[in-house]
């Protein structure tokens, strides 16, 4: 009885001592918070860094008009003033949304085009003024041509943003008095913005020269819907420096403000550029405000999820007097050790002044008071008129966005050269054979060389005057002094070459890093200057009691159980194993959309995937559970455990919303135990660069053209692809594919469905492996290892990311990792439906497997037609569209949802041409089905598949002998559950 008394006595004394130690280090954290506005920023030395020049890229086309003459007069192109659209029906709107005029619809496909005259030659802005119509809450996205061409790469992709904001002002709290993240609704409004890069790569708008006479400008639709009201063809706007402003303010007459001392918390922004952007809980100190010990509190804006270029969060402020005021954020940036991250400050739309391109804050471990300033301890002045006011903060990334321009060409480069390279020595050079490398390769030591000056020169710029490598600058070194070994020493890159490919890929991931520029927020103080500013960091006492306080509310808060209150018997417990990120988007689409309109409540758990089975056994298990694999319905179906779903009179009608081959695997005796959730097939991805650029290939459509690429490929040591394993919504393998619930191979359940074969004859009694054509086709699989030496593993990404895997079949969630993974090779790939084979009736056949999810009753739920209601719910159209949108605001690209709802599918943020290719391959997809003891298929399949590959034996003996085996399975499972066997 004594334990937890004593267990108590021994953490207060432990956080005392903490706290002691904390009050000695207090006076020098507070000096280092508040030195923070002091700082001098750093500045880093480009001198060293040459330019470098991408083929085709915006320096290239800037180089061939550095000569240019400056713009002339503005020229304004009304949007109804096109003289084409292709593709697409233009809908012409009058005074729209309080637009006065006329202006122009453009679909999410399609183009139009405008012509216009220039009066005189030179380098122009080129300006939008668009609105945001609803489409699928997608940022709008456009290509641009200029007299029928793309000027440069960078602007095959010009990105609009929505504009978003928190749907309350107030932050609503669950029945535990925790606050709940706010429903993000967008703006629809009225914006001009100047064309620029979304990467983040040039700071400035993009320049365009035009010659005198007639132009044509054209915006191709990549996705979502566009109103366009005027095209600007304009001069570059010149910000004034400081000092020129400050001269201004003294001309003016303007004084400095006092008295005023105006606090906005940042998790209050009025506007923002991402969803995703959202405020968040923070409690590591007492002095975020509001601090609660132990209810979440959305006290923090920022964070992780405003890191990358081009976002932005803006407040509004209501200033009472005009004069001259200092701006202060009381921030945290612990996440890039030894640099600044770099925001851009707008005051009602435009930048002050120069120095407010990138505003500096720099790394700290805990929260600081920035004040902004060029150093010491006078502040930049701010003029404000008496008013509204909005202050926006602009993801920027200064001085480091031409060196990630030169580590990023320099990764393309060395890449090719790593594709060269191995094209005469293979991934694997025999180690006592010379190559002759630098005579086959004559250019070979010339990019090492240059390379490895170049890296040295970024190395040198980040570490500044004091030459001294770190953490920031590791990785670059390295691989500076490896390229320059192998420059000095070229007959040593054959044993080097695996060395070489890691070392870039680590510098992929650096540069990664690097573009990232994560900042969180408290709050910003707008004042009188010379303003006293709060302590950023609570004192020791503060910290002591709120640390003692936090430990005992520690037993009993629990954060995992989404549950409602209710004593009404209309309630329905679901289970979900996924994160508490989509948990808590799920609670927030019941409590919205589910309980309200039906009045069912729903007592929704997170708890892990390995606790269902347990639990159900115990008679403690839930009445729903959701994100089911697909293994286990029919395993669980076959012990009477889950209801059958086709008893609902309506469930014909909820079939009817997913393809028929999504349900496959929940069939069982002719009735269905589960509902899907997701669907995931392979598609073809492959580098465009390389396979049409460099080996002049076209995109197989046939296993015929396959084969007739394969020699190409491997004269150049390059390889195909064949996934071996399902991956998950995020692009990784799954977590579920352990060796005892392995489904049948994806690659061989193409190669089997594309020639009319199936895995299982009898309903279900026998497996059909040993047909003939189970046979041929399992022969044709292997054949691609033991012919043609495909690699049996393969880390899909990183070689798809090099070029070493130009091309391969993969599930179509690899789309998701591949947009955030790899940004260096965006554009520079795609996907297409899978090669087919030509069928009897001589069409070309891409049939493909599938693999999913799904959401299952289990029997002895008492309320089955609430369980029923919710889960008709869970899988419908609206509902799978909201909680697709809820997760890549949350989380981004990488999150896009592979939902099962065919028309959802439709609704979510997909590329127009990438959705269509998604829906071409689609009509393809056949269901693998589940029956008893058909866990045992999956793994001997992959059984005979390495006995063939690895070991040379017999494809035919060797699929017969595993078939023996599985149908042994099946049988005794049959007996088992009093079905009929083999006939």
């Amino acid at each position: 009885m004594q334990r937890p008394i004593f267990k108590a006595l021994s953490m207060l004394l432990l956080a005392s001592m903490i706290a002691g130690i904390a009050a000695i280090g207090q006076g020098a954290s507070s000096r280092e918070a508040s030195a923070s506005s002091a700082q001098a920023p750093m500045q880093l030395d480009l001198s060293g860094i040459k330019s470098s020049i991408k083929p085709g890229g915006y320096e290239e086309y800037m180089a061939k008009h550095k000569s240019a003459a400056a713009a002339g007069e503005d020229i304004v192109i009304e949007g109804d003033a096109f003289s084409k659209s292709e593709g697409m029906d233009v809908s012409l709107l009058q005074d729209h949304e309080g637009m006065k005029g006329r202006s122009i619809l453009t679909r999410d496909s399609g183009t139009v085009t405008w012509d216009f005259d220039v009066k005189q030659a030179g380098l122009y802005n080129i300006r939008l003024n668009y609105y945001t119509e609803p489409g699928k809450d997608s940022d709008i996205e456009r290509e641009l041509a200029i007299d029928g061409t793309v000027p440069f790469t960078e602007v095959k992709s010009l990105v609009f943003n929505r504009v978003w904001k928190n749907e309350s002002s107030t932050f609503e709290q669950d029945e535990r008095g925790n606050d709940l993240t706010p429903a993000q609704v967008e703006e629809h409004l009225w914006q001009e913005t100047a064309l620029k890069d979304s990467t983040g790569a040039y700071e400035e708008p993009f320049l365009f020269y035009f010659s005198e006479g007639r132009h044509q400008v054209s915006l191709t639709s990549i996705k979502e819907p566009l109103v366009i009201r005027q095209i600007k063809i304009s001069a570059p706007v010149e910000v004034p420096a400081y000092k020129d402003v400050e001269a201004a303010y003294a001309q003016e007459g303007l004084k400095p403000t006092s008295g005023v001392f105006i606090k906005v918390q940042a998790e209050q922004a009025l506007y923002k550029s991402s969803p995703s952007l959202l405020p968040y809980n923070d409690r590591s100190n007492p002095a975020v405000e509001p601090y609660h010990v132990s209810k979440l509190r959305n006290n923090a804006m920022g964070g992780y999820a405003w890191r990358l270029p081009g976002q932005w969060l803006e407040w509004e402020i209501d200033v009472p007097q005009d004069g001259l005021y200092q701006i202060a954020f009381k921030n945290r940036q612990n996440y890039l050790r030894g640099l600044s991250v770099l925001r851009s400050i707008y005051i009602d739309g435009k930048l002050p002044f120069k120095e407010m391109q990138t505003a500096m804050f720099p790394y700290g471990s805990g929260w600081q008071m920035n004040l902004i300033g060029p150093g010491g301890s006078e502040p930049y002045l701010f003029h404000l008129t008496p008013g509204k006011h909005r202050i926006r903060m602009e993801v920027t990334l200064g001085d480091i966005a031409p060196i990630l321009r030169s580590v990023e060409s320099a990764i393309l480069d060395l890449n090719a050269m790593y594709r060269q390279i191995i094209s005469y020595t293979g991934t694997v050079p025999d180690t006592f054979r010379d190559y002759n490398l630098e005579q086959r390769i004559p250019e070979m030591t010339r990019v090492f060389r240059e390379s490895s000056e170049q890296l040295y020169s970024i190395a040198k710029s980040i570490e500044g005057p004091s030459g001294q490598s770190d953490e920031r600058t590791s990785i670059i070194n390295t691989v500076a002094y490896q390229l320059k070994d192998m420059a000095d020493k070229p007959e040593s890159v054959p044993s080097r070459i695996e060395a070489f490919k890691a070392n870039v890929g680590a510098l992929s991931s650096w540069m990664l890093t690097v573009n990232e520029q994560p900042l969180s927020l408290d709050y910003l103080i707008v004042s009188s200057p010379g303003s006293k500013l709060p302590q950023p960091q609570a004192g020791a006492w503060k910290k002591l009691t709120s640390g003692t306080e936090a430990f005992f509310a520690s037993f009993y808060e629990n954060y995992d159980d989404f549950s409602s209150s209710s004593d009404s018997s209309h309630t329905v417990t679901v289970w979900v194993s996924s994160a508490r990120d989509q948990a808590q988007v799920i609670k927030r689409l019941i409590d919205d959309q589910f309980t309200p309109k039906t009045g069912i409540h729903v007592n929704l758990k997170l708890v892990a995937s390995d606790v269902i089975l347990p639990s159900t056994v115990a008679g403690k298990g839930p009445d729903v559970a959701m994100q089911i694999g697909n293994d286990l319905p029919v395993n669980y179906a076959s012990r009477s455990a889950l209801q059958d779903l086709s008893a609902f009179p309506d469930f014909e009608t909820v079939k009817s919303q997913f393809n028929a081959s999504a349900l496959v695997p929940y069939e069982y005796r002719g009735s269905y135990y589960a509902l899907p959730e997701q669907q995931t097939f392979p598609m073809l991805f492959y580098r465009k660069d390389i396979l049409e650029d460099e080996l002049h290939l076209k995109v197989p459509q046939s296993w015929d053209d396959v084969y007739e690429m394969l020699p190409v490929l491997q004269k150049h040591n390059l390889q195909f692809g064949l996934q071996q394993k399902p991956l998950d919504s995020l692009g990784n393998e799954a977590a579920n594919t352990n060796i005892a619930t392995m489904p049948p191979n994806p690659a061989f359940a193409m190669f089997l469905y594309q020639n009319q074969g199936q895995f299982y004859k009898d309903g279900g009694a026998a497996v059909d492996l040993d047909s003939e054509i189970g046979i041929k086709e399992f022969k044709q699989w292997t054949d691609f290892y033991v012919n043609y030496k495909l690699p049996i593993s393969i880390d899909f990404a990183n070689r798809f990311r090099t070029g070493e895997m130009p091309i391969g079949i993969i599930d179509y969630t690899m789309y998701n990792k591949l947009s955030v993974f790899a940004p260096e090779i965006k554009g520079l790939w795609s996907f297409a439906p899978v090669p087919g084979s030509l069928g009897s009736d001589g069409k070309l056949h891409r049939e493909t497997g599938s693999g999913g999810s799904a959401t299952v009753m289990f029997k002895h739920t008492a309320n089955k037609d609430a369980a029923w209601q919710f889960m008709k719910w869970w899988t419908g159209k609206d509902t799978q569209i909201a909680y697709g949108r809820q997760m890549e605001i949350r989380m981004g690209a990488s999150a896009r949802y592979p939902t099962a709802n065919k028309d959802a599918l439709t609704q979510l943020p997909w590329p127009t041409q990438d959705l269509r290719k998604l829906q071409e391959q689609m009509q393809w997809v056949r269901g693998i089905p589940e029956v008893p003891g058909g866990y045992l298929t999956g793994r001997n399949i992959d059984n005979a598949f390495r006995r063939v590959v690895v070991q040379g034996e017999d494809p035919r003996e060797t699929m017969e002998n595993y078939v023996r085996a599985m149908n042994e399975e099946i049988t005794i499972k049959r007996k088992e559950f009093n079905l009929p066997t083999e006939k």
